[in-house]
């Protein structure tokens, strides 16, 4: 995954207080998740009309199944670009809270 330096204007983790945290995801990794979650608002719209048309239990768990695996996919994506840039640079500015936060955030991924 490609990352990005900083341009400086207002997309940094946090603010000089620490208040306001925004993400800096490139152009591309926002494009791929965007694109990610359009294709799996899709099969939920699909899996929504499978069990309008009474289809097959097996046939809907096994969409489901699909749709946990594309979210796991975009969950894991972002996960990694968190730890690349977010996390890095609050560890480097001395603030290692960031490490229970993400712990936290992993154990709710992984439930």
């Amino acid at each position: 995954m490609e990352h990005t330096a900083h341009s400086g204007h207002g997309d940094h983790c946090s603010d000089e207080n620490g208040e306001v945290r925004k993400s800096h995801h490139s152009n591309q990794t926002k494009t791929n998740l965007i694109s990610r979650l359009n294709r799996i608002e899709g099969q939920i719209r699909g899996v929504k009309g499978m069990i309008e048309k009474d289809t097959y239990c097996d046939d809907v768990l096994n969409q489901i199944a699909s749709i946990q695996s594309a979210l796991n996919g975009v969950g894991k994506l972002l996960l990694e670009n968190h730890m690349r840039s977010c996390v890095i640079e609050r560890i480097q500015s001395g603030e290692h809270e960031v490490i229970d936060e993400l712990l936290i955030t992993v154990n709710k991924l992984m439930k």
